[in-house]
């Protein structure tokens, strides 16, 4: 059986590589979401359901022909975490999405890549506006919002967190 060819962009910014998420990024993911750091992005997640997730991302490309990239740091070749776009099928609108593993937070890696993203949503995809979902309690990634000119627009009730914070990205009229 052969795999299924996928055209994903591969994108590089300064000090990272986006390229797809693979079964070997498995223990990295594997490792993070067993601490309460995962808790902002779902976790903690036991190992079955951290595949499914590394799953999830994979197919989320092959359903919209978007979504989330596996990070690579140019340097070194780590696996760093994952930034990109997740739109399942309750989500209010297309969101600009990150998390970062515990050994590249404090870099400004997030912010790297999620400006990457943002300017491929906006220059590539033709997209006018975007959010992110970020939990209430996820002070890092709601501070690193605020740094991308987002705002606090709504909120949204997510089937498992709970009411969560949508922020808004500015548009791409507003960053040119």
């Amino acid at each position: 059986m052969n795999a299924l060819a996928l055209d994903i962009p591969l994108l590089e910014t300064e000090r990272l590589r986006f390229r797809m998420v693979s079964k070997d990024d498995f223990e990295e993911e594997r490792a993070f979401y067993a601490t309460d750091r995962s808790k902002g992005v779902g976790g903690p997640l036991d190992a079955r359901m951290v595949w499914r997730t590394l799953a999830f991302i994979m197919g989320h490309w092959v359903m919209h022909g978007y979504g989330l990239w596996g990070l690579e740091d140019k340097a070194t070749g780590r696996y760093v975490g994952r930034a990109g776009f997740l739109n399942p099928h309750d989500w209010p609108e297309p969101e600009i999405a990150w998390t970062l593993m515990e050994h590249a937070e404090g870099k400004g890696l997030a912010f790297e890549a999620a400006r990457a993203v943002r300017d491929f949503a906006y220059g590539t995809l033709g997209w006018t506006t975007a959010i992110s979902l970020v939990k209430a309690d996820n002070t890092r990634s709601a501070a690193l919002a605020e740094r991308l000119g987002c705002w606090r627009d709504s909120t949204f009730q997510h089937a498992t967190e709970g009411e969560v914070p949508v922020w808004r990205h500015p548009g791409p009229e507003a960053l040119a």
